[in-house]
């Protein structure tokens, strides 16, 4: 129904997701069966890779580049509120993501060398800027990708964990919302615009892997997958990485990984030490997602493509 690449994917539990992406695109399933796709009102322009869905009838989408827009849906995306608008040349939204119904964060690219956060705390319906001091100071060349929106993670309620990349690729850790920032050096490929860390999965306290490499050279696997156990004092390469770069991780189940990119998808166990090509290999997906609340697992990319998995075990 839509040539649109969809970057921005929410799976709120086994029968409600939502996809969002280029050209104004939108597109969700309210029983994990048909899927309905329409381009927003007045942003057919907007490349929505920023997304989260709360149910079948309320969302929040940001589109990625300037002016920087985000939008909420109150009516299973009939109609779309302009709540926020960033005219800044620089303004780029990478990605989104809630602690509760109430609490969100906005994050993107830096604006006069500080860090884009926006906060909400009635739902999205609202946002405001989060001031300096508690923006972080970014490097010359220091960015993130919205690729698969999987760089922000609420990991608990106030701890917030952001992976940017470019010319310095690294996490940002804050346990308060924002109001002290810590920063975890990492080995994954970095130096150019075009590498760093595209998506990272936190599975406890102490074991976290990060995945990415250089979208300029897709085929690379060199430095492109590490793994920490120690909340990232150390970093382990895999004894066989992904077959390139990947732009997005997700865990399927307590035992296994996958990692998805537009040259196909990987699959390990819990340990993240051997990947191998999935039964189901596609290529050209962007992003995978499991149901916060269930089995259910998207997958979405270029031309449209959504695929759905179901697993029994979670």
């Amino acid at each position: 129904q839509t040539d649109a690449s969809f970057r921005g994917l929410s799976v709120v539990d086994d029968s409600v997701a939502w996809v969002s992406g280029s050209k104004g695109w939108v597109g969700h399933t309210p029983n994990n069966g048909r899927w309905a796709f329409s381009k927003v009102k007045g942003y057919e322009q907007c490349d929505f890779r920023g997304i989260y869905a709360f149910d079948s009838n309320n969302a929040v989408i940001a589109n990625a580049g300037s002016p920087a827009y985000i939008l909420i849906t109150h009516d299973g995306g009939a109609n779309w509120q302009q709540v926020y608008k960033n005219e800044d040349s620089a303004a780029f939204i990478d990605g989104i993501d809630f602690c509760n119904d109430k609490d969100g964060i906005v994050y993107g690219d830096p604006i006069k060398n500080r860090m884009l956060l926006l906060h909400t705390k009635d739902g999205g319906n609202t946002w405001a800027t989060l001031p300096d001091k508690q923006r972080p100071l970014m490097e010359q060349g220091e960015a993130s990708f919205a690729a698969s929106g999987t760089c922000i993670k609420y990991v608990k309620k106030n701890k917030l964990i952001i992976a940017t990349g470019g010319k310095v690729s690294r996490l940002w850790v804050t346990n308060n919302l924002g109001v002290n920032w810590r920063t975890i050096k990492t080995p994954i490929i970095q130096g150019t615009s075009s590498t760093g860390i595209f998506s990272f999965l936190y599975l406890n306290d102490k074991k976290w892997i990060i995945a990415g490499g250089d979208y300029k050279n897709d085929t690379l696997s060199k430095n492109n997958l590490f793994t920490t156990i120690n909340a990232g004092k150390t970093w382990v390469k895999p004894y066989k990485s992904t077959r390139g770069y990947r732009e997005c991780l997700v865990r399927l189940y307590k035992a296994k990984l996958m990692a998805v990119g537009p040259g196909g998808i990987d699959i390990s166990d819990k340990n993240a030490y051997n990947w191998e090509a999935f039964q189901s290999d596609k290529k050209q997906l962007h992003v995978v997602r499991k149901s916060r609340k269930g089995g259910l697992i998207v997958l979405a990319g270029s031309d449209g493509r959504i695929e759905t998995l179901r697993i029994r075990e979670y």
